[in-house]
C-alpha cells in the first residue's frame, strides 16, 4: 500500500470508516487498488547501488593476483615442511638436525606468511570484505618497509655483511657432514666458483670428519666439489678425487683441486650481481606495490557502495518519517 497517499473506496455509496491509528497513517479495507499501490511503492524503493565495470576488473584482478601469490606461498610451505620431515622422522629416531637451526625453517615461515596474506587478499577481495583488505594492506606495507630498510642496512653496512657470510660459510664447512642441505649448498658454491674452503682449501682441516687424525676414508681429503675434474673418465662422477688432498704438497693439491678459498670468490661474485640483486629487489617491491595499489582500490570501491547505501537509507527512513 503506498505511504504518500490514500485511496479512498466506497462500494454501492457507503462511506468507508476510517481507523484510528498512532500515526498519519490511514489503513483501508482491502482493495483491488492495494495491489497498483504496492507497485509504485516498489518504484520509489532506491535501487542498490553497483560497482562499475572497471571496478568489477579490479576486484577480479586482485583475485586472481593474490591466488598466484596463495598458490607460491603455500608451495613453499609444502617443500619447507617436507624438507623438515624429511630431517626429522615421525617414527622415532632423532633429528639429523636441530628445528631451530635448520634452513627448511625459512622457507616454512615464508611460505606461511605469505600464503596467510595472500589468502587474505583473496577472500577481501571475493567477499568484499574491509577487514580483510585492510589486514591485507597493512601485512603488505610492513613486508615492504622491512624489505627497504633491511636493503638500506645492507649497504650501510656492506662490509659486515661479508664478515657475516664468511661466518656463515665457515658453520658450513664444520657442518658439512651434518646437515643434507648445508652440504648441497657448499657444494654448489664449490663448484660454481671453482674454489675450495673458506680462505683455501687447508679450511677442510677443521671438519672433523676431513682433518688428518681422524677415521674413515675422508681423513686427510676435502669433497669432490673441489676437484678440478670430478669426473672420471669424462662422465662419470668421481666421489673420491679430493682423498688424501691435504696430505700432499702444496703443488700436488694445486692441480688436483682449486686451492683457492670461496671466501673471496663470493665476495667478488656478489659484488659481480649487485645489479641483478637490485633489480629483483625493486621488482619484488614493484609486485608488492600492484598488489597493495589493486587491493587500495577495491577497498575504496566498497566503502563508496557502503557509503551510498547508508545516504539511501537514511533519505528513504526519513521521508517515511515525514509523512
Amino acid at each position: 500500500m503506498a505511504l504518500s497517499r490514500v485511496r479512498l473506496f466506497q462500494p454501492h455509496g457507503e462511506g468507508t470508516r476510517l481507523l484510528p491509528q498512532t500515526s498519519r497513517l490511514v489503513e483501508l479495507p482491502y482493495s483491488s487498488f492495494d495491489d497498483d499501490d504496492d507497485d509504485d511503492t516498489a518504484e520509489q524503493d532506491p535501487d542498490p547501488p553497483k560497482l562499475s565495470p572497471f571496478s568489477r576488473c579490479v576486484r577480479c584482478l586482485a583475485f586472481l593476483w593474490n591466488l598466484l601469490f596463495l598458490l607460491l606461498g603455500l608451495l613453499t610451505l609444502a617443500v619447507g615442511v617436507w624438507g623438515l620431515l624429511a630431517k626429522s622422522p615421525l617414527l622415532g629416531g632423532e633429528p639429523e638436525v636441530p628445528l631451530d637451526s635448520d634452513p627448511m625453517l625459512l622457507f616454512v615461515l615464508v611460505g606461511l606468511g605469505a600464503s596467510t596474506v595472500s589468502l587474505a587478499g583473496c577472500l577481501g577481495a571475493f567477499r568484499a570484505s574491509p577487514c580483510l583488505l585492510r589486514f591485507f594492506l597493512g601485512a603488505v606495507l610492513a613486508f615492504g618497509g622491512l624489505e627497504v630498510l633491511g636493503g638500506l642496512l645492507l649497504l650501510l653496512a656492506w662490509r659486515r655483511l661479508r664478515d657475516a657470510l664468511r661466518d656463515l660459510l665457515l658453520l658450513c664447512l664444520l657442518r658439512y657432514q651434518d646437515d643434507p642441505d648445508l652440504q648441497f649448498l657448499v657444494d654448489e658454491v664449490q663448484r660454481s666458483l671453482q674454489c675450495c674452503g673458506l680462505e683455501s682449501y687447508r679450511d677442510w682441516e677443521s671438519n672433523p670428519y676431513f682433518n688428518c687424525s681422524a677415521p674413515g676414508a675422508r681423513a686427510c681429503g676435502v669433497p669432490a666439489s673441489c676437484c678440478r675434474d670430478p669426473l672420471q673418465a669424462g662422465s662419470v662422477p668421481n666421489a673420491q678425487c679430493g682423498f688424501g688432498v691435504l696430505g700432499l704438497g702444496a703443488a700436488a693439491a694445486g692441480a688436483a683441486v682449486h686451492a683457492g678459498g670461496c671466501g673471496a670468490a663470493l665476495g667478488a661474485w656478489l659484488r659481480a650481481q649487485a645489479g641483478a640483486i637490485a633489480a629483483g629487489a625493486a621488482a619484488l617491491v614493484l609486485v608488492e606495490a600492484v598488489g597493495a595499489l589493486l587491493a587500495l582500490r577495491v577497498l575504496g570501491d566498497v566503502e563508496a557502495v557502503r557509503a551510498r547505501v547508508g545516504r539511501g537509507a537514511s533519505t528513504y527512513g526519513a521521508a517515511l518519517r515525514g509523512q
